[in-house]
């Protein structure tokens, strides 16, 4: 496998280069890639007919043009998808090709006007598709790009009879990627998820189970109480949200290290935190610029404070900026080492 799995931390190109493109299509992925995005993230859900595409949600309402389809009015429905009711248009209720009539369209306008240009320009892609794109990109670039699938809602799509698990497989190994030394992690908010994954599927691949914590020390995960059970489950790492690797102040600001790295590389564990945005607001205060939300800060500041603590990756809308980090980061290490 060429991706470094430990000493120099992997740019995960969040939904591609989503700060430069809308997320989730062949164009974002590309420019993550060429931006140099070790790996390029798709969060995988089901059409009607069972055919795993890219989409942050199933609820398509906000990134693509679903709306101004009339043909697709009557599809518009409410349902409740784990534990949250959710009015719009969804993957599960148009088949493929009706699917492919659609455009994606950028999911935060206001924060990315620039991304706007683009809107109606991309289709929503197929994982078939994404991991075909992954080979020419690594043909052409003399590198290997990796993938890092996101399983969404795999209960509730498992409970109307749409399992996401089998076709994931099913498309790796089809791929030659379902084996120990493949360029590819496979995500998931549900560790009994990537159990069965692993054991009743024969998934071969690294797996990273994904945290959304307080970021408290009182957290079972950042005191390290629940690492065992990843453990236990045959997983290789886990995902935390950023602060659960360092701490918010209350004024917003960058805080103490939780340990939590520490403590899950001693467990035997990765650690890829998420989501590293460029735009001040979705940065920590102290690495913001200026005053205007949707201006871009130093993010390559604040992912450098997180690569002092030892993270082994990270996910990033802005795969360019993170690259340029983690280049900074290993020229300075090399510096500081008795003979660099």
């Amino acid at each position: 496998m060429a991706l470094p799995l430990s000493g120099v931390p992997l740019v995960i190109g969040h939904r591609g280069a989503s700060g430069h493109r809308p997320e989730h299509t062949l164009a974002s992925y590309e420019l993550a890639a060429r931006m140099g995005a070790d790996l390029i993230e798709p969060d995988l859900v089901p059409t009607r007919d069972g055919v795993l595409v890219a989409r942050h949600e199933n609820d398509i309402t906000g990134t693509t043009d679903v709306a101004e389809h009339p043909e697709l009015a009557d599809r518009r429905t409410t349902k409740v998808v784990d534990g949250t009711e959710v009015t719009g248009w969804f993957t599960e209720d148009l088949t493929l090709a009706e699917l492919k009539t659609l455009r994606a369209v950028e999911r935060l306008p206001r924060v990315r006007p620039g991304n706007t240009e683009y809107d109606g320009l991309f289709e929503v892609p197929t994982f078939a598709e994404i991991l075909a794109l992954r080979e020419r990109l690594s043909a052409e670039l003399g590198r290997e790009v990796g993938v890092y699938p996101e399983t969404k809602h795999p209960s509730y799509f498992a409970g109307i009879g749409l399992a996401l698990e089998e076709p994931l497989v099913a498309a790796l190994a089809e791929h030659g990627l379902n084996r120990p030394d493949a360029p590819v992690f496979v995500q998931s908010f549900e560790l009994a998820n990537l159990a069965d994954l692993r054991h009743r599927l024969g998934l071969r691949t690294r797996s990273i189970f994904l945290l959304e914590g307080s970021g408290s020390p009182h957290d079972p995960v950042v005191a390290g109480e629940s690492l065992r059970e990843v453990v236990r489950a045959g997983v290789d790492g886990i995902g935390p949200d950023l602060t659960m690797v360092l701490s918010r102040r209350p004024d917003g600001s960058c805080g103490q290290d939780t340990g939590l790295v520490e403590r899950a590389h001693r467990a035997g564990l990765l650690v890829h935190p998420w989501t590293f945005r460029a735009e001040n607001t979705f940065l920590l205060t102290d690495f913001r610029v200026g005053d205007d939300p949707g201006a871009h800060g130093d993010l390559a500041g604040q992912i450098s404070a997180f690569l002092q603590v030892g993270v082994d990756g990270f996910f990033t809308d802005h795969p360019d900026v993170g690259a340029a980090a983690v280049q900074a980061w290993e020229a300075h290490t090399e510096e500081q080492r008795p003979n660099g």
